[in-house]
């Protein structure tokens, strides 16, 4: 007999705070184990990612990313999230414990769901996502699994690991994510999903809860993308006829194949919901409503004179017919008035226990509803204080009929001195009188800054998760710095991060595009198109004589900034090549006007022999180069006289 191997999480104190309990379900990411928070004594589900993944940064950032995203979300309809942390290696994620079952194990144990069961579920699950909607976030992993049904018939929406900042197109980056069963068209066939790609996914699920099945099934994931891409959803109503046009219509909505042609988000179908609602509960006419409540005890039967006992001796517990009674002498064939008294009265007792049994019942059905309706008994949803002032914020707990205990905490975005929230969060449903923690912000915390001078920019991002750090980075060229790698960090200011920095402040990475291209030396066409394609702009000089740099070619290539970025100027200046000069004819010249005229064009003149002895005397008889050839201005004419 093999036993199976103890989890070495069970028992662990994760942070000094969270004592780990049991399991409860493993995933492809992490796994989430039950857990006591020792310092609020309450249990909490605590979700640790696997530790092959802790190294890369890659799931390290989606990770944290879940947190942020569902802790930017208050709603009674979203799991909460408490805390999120790293425990040595391990990266946790704390967030509220619900008991209960989710919609798949639902979908298991009742195959289908009817038309009204569906609409309470998905007028929950559209209320949570609408409020994520709201917050601009895309949760791009709705599927049965992440809608939690809890045993106090709380529904809540969950598992933001894949959500992230919706933009006009939010691009997923990599490969698809997401269930694929619950894929929109536009993340199978380019890869970006927004809102309306989470309401495809809500579409989908609506199918299956009244239909039993998905839509689309493949023997390989790539066949059901296929479908999704290419084909358009049927109606429920094609395997299930029982249900009503309106649902059909809300389904085929949610899942057309055109963005376009969808609700722009969970709000605008949540409302189209509510507007259909009272159709699909009244119009309706499906089977016997599976939560009915019947009465336990069976309609008493009127009585008749066949039923009715008046204690017959000798029948205890039997109904029988009673004997006539007797006749009496008396009065020739009149009942017996002793047995007609004795019943009479014993049906008076009877009627009194009755209406004192009734009057009790009320009195304890009255006091019953005052205790849980406005008493001790009752419950009260902790209100929405974040950003009042405190005494506000206190004033609004106890109206609601909760005491109130006040702290303090650190808070990025709330500004010191003004209330960052609350414990139990705003929105859960707590027993009036319960006492609730009332955080004051005491600001940002101020915490070191990663060095990431050198890292690629993925790298440096994930390291300065705790900040806020702009999506479009300041490029800049570099020699030093290869592409993509930072160069420099900067504040809110402009001015180089200091070593310590306020959490979720601003930053922004300078980072680099590589060197600017070297074209020294290149043809003059081809040097502008390589600075182009850089993101450079191009002017010239006017062109100069250059003998050892060919004509049209590039001489200097000089920068108009330092540092250079991305549609800084360089300016080329382009050789002419070598400036040849023709020799002048000077033959038969004294020696005077012949270098006169040579040293005009340019030329050092050379003498082969003394011409300070006698001027006159010295006629050119020739000269090296000779009359008519070219040579370098500035080169050196040998002149020849004759005689000499």
């Amino acid at each position: 007999m093999t036993t199976a191997p103890v989890d070495p999480m069970i028992g662990r104190l994760i942070d000094g705070r969270y004592q780990v309990r049991s399991r409860i379900a493993r995933g492809g990411m992490a796994t989430v184990y039950l857990a006591t928070d020792l310092r609020l004594e309450r249990r909490v589900a605590i979700k640790i990612m696997h530790g092959h993944l802790a190294d890369d940064n890659t799931f390290k950032t989606r990770f944290v990313q879940e947190a942020r995203s569902a802790a930017r979300l208050a709603h009674p309809n979203v799991v909460n999230v408490f805390d999120q942390g790293q425990d040595s290696d391990m990266a946790y994620l704390v967030m509220e414990y619900l008991p209960g079952i989710t919609l798949r194990d639902l979908l298991k144990d009742y195959k289908r769901l009817t038309p009204e069961q569906t609409t309470d579920i998905m007028d929950a699950v559209l209320a949570g996502l609408a409020a994520a909607h709201k917050a601009g976030i895309v949760h791009r992993d709705l599927k049965p699994e992440n809608v939690l049904l809890a045993d106090d018939g709380r529904i809540k929406l969950g598992d933001f690991g894949l959500a992230r900042a919706a933009s006009a197109n939010t691009a997923t980056g990599q490969a698809l994510l997401g269930t694929i069963a619950y894929l929109s068209p536009e993340l199978v066939t380019r890869g970006v999903a927004d809102a309306r790609s989470d309401i495809y996914a809500v579409g989908i699920m609506m199918y299956e809860m009244l239909t039993g099945e998905q839509p689309y099934v493949g023997e390989a994931p790539m066949a059901i993308a296929y479908q999704h891409a290419n084909d358009q959803v049927p109606m429920p109503s094609s395997k299930n006829p029982t249900v009503p046009a309106e649902l059909d219509e809300l389904v085929l909505w949610a899942t057309t194949r055109d963005p376009e042609g969808r609700p722009r988000d969970a709000k605008e179908m949540l409302d189209r919901l509510r507007e259909v609602e009272p159709a699909i509960r009244g119009g309706f006419a499906g089977p016997v409503n599976a939560t009915m409540v019947l009465s336990s005890m069976p309609a008493q039967a009127t009585p008749t004179a066949a039923t009715t006992v008046l204690g017959v001796a000798g029948t205890r517990g039997v109904a029988t017919a009673p004997e006539t009674p007797p006749l009496s002498d008396a009065d020739g064939g009149g009942p017996d008035a002793a047995a007609l008294t004795t019943a009479a009265a014993r049906r008076r007792r009877r009627g009194y226990w009755i209406l004192a049994l009734v009057l009790l019942l009320t009195g304890l059905a009255a006091g019953t509803g005052w205790y849980f309706g406005s008493g001790p008994g009752s419950y009260a949803q902790v209100p929405a204080t974040s950003g009042m002032s405190v005494e506000e914020a206190r004033a609004e707990l106890e109206g609601a009929g909760l005491t109130v205990a006040q702290a303090e905490r650190n808070d990025p975005v709330v500004p010191a001195g003004s209330v960052s929230g609350t414990d139990p969060a705003e929105g859960e449903q707590v027993n009036r009188g319960s006492e609730v923690t009332l955080y004051v912000s005491t600001g940002p915390a101020i915490i070191p800054v990663p060095q990431v001078t050198g890292l690629p920019e993925a790298d440096a991002r994930a390291q300065l998760a705790a900040f806020a750090v702009a999506e479009a980075p300041v490029e800049q060229f570099s020699g030093d710095v290869e592409s993509g790698s930072v160069i420099a960090v900067l504040d809110a200011d402009g001015a180089p991060a200091p070593e310590q920095y306020a959490e979720q402040g601003e930053l922004t990475l300078v980072v680099s595009v590589g060197r600017v291209p070297p074209v020294e030396g290149l043809p003059a066409g081809e040097a502008e198109t390589r600075l182009v394609d850089a993101g450079l702009t191009v002017t010239y000089n006017d062109p100069v004589f250059d003998a050892e740099v060919p004509a049209d070619h590039v001489k200097t290539a000089d920068w108009t900034e330092d540092p250079m970025v991305p549609g800084s100027t360089v300016v080329l200046t382009v050789s002419k090549g070598p400036d040849l000069v023709a020799i002048p004819d000077v033959v038969g010249k004294n020696w005077e006007d012949a270098g006169a005229e040579l040293r005009d064009a340019g030329f050092v003149v050379d003498y082969n022999a003394a011409v300070d002895i006698a001027p006159s005397l010295f006629v050119v008889s020739k000269t090296t180069p000779a009359a008519g050839e070219t040579a370098l201005r500035g080169s050196s004419v040998s002149v020849n006289f004759a005689g000499f």
